[in-house]
């Protein structure tokens, strides 16, 4: 009977792991000398890291009588290459992955030993395994991704975003499977997340009373006013003004950094990508053309004989506008509510936040990142797509592609 016709628990293996100064040719190298004992691939695990391989391959005993001659072999060889090897006998393949898979995202700036030592501490606190760990990135920011089994994901998450403030980390939980490589709805935010400004406040400085305005946006974004009366308010100082303004406006509007290649490389992915705003469609609409988005939504100022009147139009889009917004596109998607992503960094992004598969509290109030899936505190919206478990190699590559 052959070795895969066996119980594969039963079957005697060898972990023969190389290690040494990475160079082309090694991983040929060792098969080949592998393959002169009849032996069977079970597993290959192979790390490079600053240019020193690390290469395991499990494989099924030679027949009997030549695991002294395959032992001898493969250390002449390592050795002809300048590396160095040891074989460890034992049976079958690696132990069963406990229930529960999650994939954990670390993102610092930098990223210290003190806070990757708590990350991992906790982890194992909550019953999980490290099962692999894999760098995502090492600019803007280092993105380290962990795979987690042994604990369910809504067990981990609150466990690990606790400890992420405290240690001046970023940590997104999220469960592994076949649905995070699903096509995605991706929905953010305007003001302060997709770009840097409040829109209200670009149209009060034309107005003059940007100060006025400013006062009650603070008030409003951290949750202390009504956002529809807040928002009345604020419109009601810009009567008068003459709508030229808005052409100014919108070439006043600073992207945020990364704003661009976020959206590019999620299309490129396949997903559908929106904005919902408690600003007004003067920008968004012009925001959608120019980025390429499915999706955009927000207020409207109403303008009569070339003034705004200092009212909006149409239904409000207040902090449950947004989330109703958000199950809206979804459904035109046709993406489940579980496959969307939602971004934003205030008080009435959070139904939004809540109702999303994954919240992403970007650069938020602290009000905000308490009550979402995870945050990002960094000033780069891209950062989001290692949440997604997009590697920064992966966006360059597909940028140069297309510049070719």
């Amino acid at each position: 009977m052959s070795t895969s016709q066996t119980s594969s628990s039963d079957v005697p293996t060898l972990l023969v792991r190389i290690f040494g100064k990475d160079r082309p040719g090694i991983t040929a190298g060792l098969f080949d000398t592998l393959a002169a004992f009849s032996v069977d691939v079970v597993d290959i695990e192979q790390v490079v890291t600053r240019g020193r391989m690390v290469l395991c391959a499990l494989v099924t005993e030679p027949p009997s009588g030549l695991e002294g001659d395959l032992r001898s072999t493969v250390h002449s060889w390592a050795e002809s290459m300048k590396m160095q090897a040891d074989i460890i006998s034992g049976l079958g393949d690696n132990r069963p992955r406990g229930l529960g898979r999650s994939l954990v995202t670390v993102l610092g700036h930098p990223l210290t030993a003190e806070a990757t030592a708590a990350i991992a501490a906790r982890i194992t606190k909550t019953g999980g395994n490290i099962d692999r760990i894999f760098r995502l990135a090492k600019y803007p920011v280092t993105a380290v991704e962990f795979a987690i089994s042994g604990v369910e994901t809504s067990q981990l998450r609150p466990a690990l975003v606790t400890d992420a403030a405290a240690l001046g980390v970023d940590v997104a939980v999220v469960d592994a499977g076949l649905h995070r490589r699903a096509q995605r709805l991706v929905v953010m935010d305007v003001d302060s997340t997709l770009i840097q400004d409040e829109v209200i406040e670009l149209f009060a400085a034309h107005a003059g009373c940007e100060d006025k305005v400013a006062e009650v946006t603070a008030a409003a974004m951290r949750g202390e006013l009504d956002f529809e009366q807040s928002l009345h308010a604020r419109v009601a100082l810009l009567e008068g003004l003459d709508a030229s303004v808005v052409e100014k406006v919108r070439t006043e509007v600073r992207l945020t950094p990364g704003a661009r290649t976020l959206i590019r490389t999620l299309k490129r992915l396949g997903y559908q990508v929106g904005v919902v705003s408690g600003g007004f469609t003067q920008v968004t609409d012009d925001l959608k053309e120019r980025l390429g988005l499915d999706f955009a939504q927000a207020n409207t100022l109403e303008i009569v004989d070339g003034k705004l009147t200092g009212r909006v139009t149409g239904e409000i889009v207040d902090r449950a506008g947004k989330a109703r917004l958000l199950r809206r596109f979804a459904a035109e998607a046709g993406v489940p509510l579980s496959q969307t992503v939602a971004i934003g960094d205030g008080a009435n992004d959070l139904d939004m936040l809540n109702a999303a598969g994954l919240g992403v509290a970007f650069n938020a109030k602290p009000v905000v990142q308490e009550a979402a899936h995870t945050a990002v505190n960094v000033p780069f919206l891209d950062t989001v797509l290692y949440l997604l478990g997009v590697t920064r190699e992966e966006v360059e590559a597909a940028d140069t592609h297309d510049e070719e």
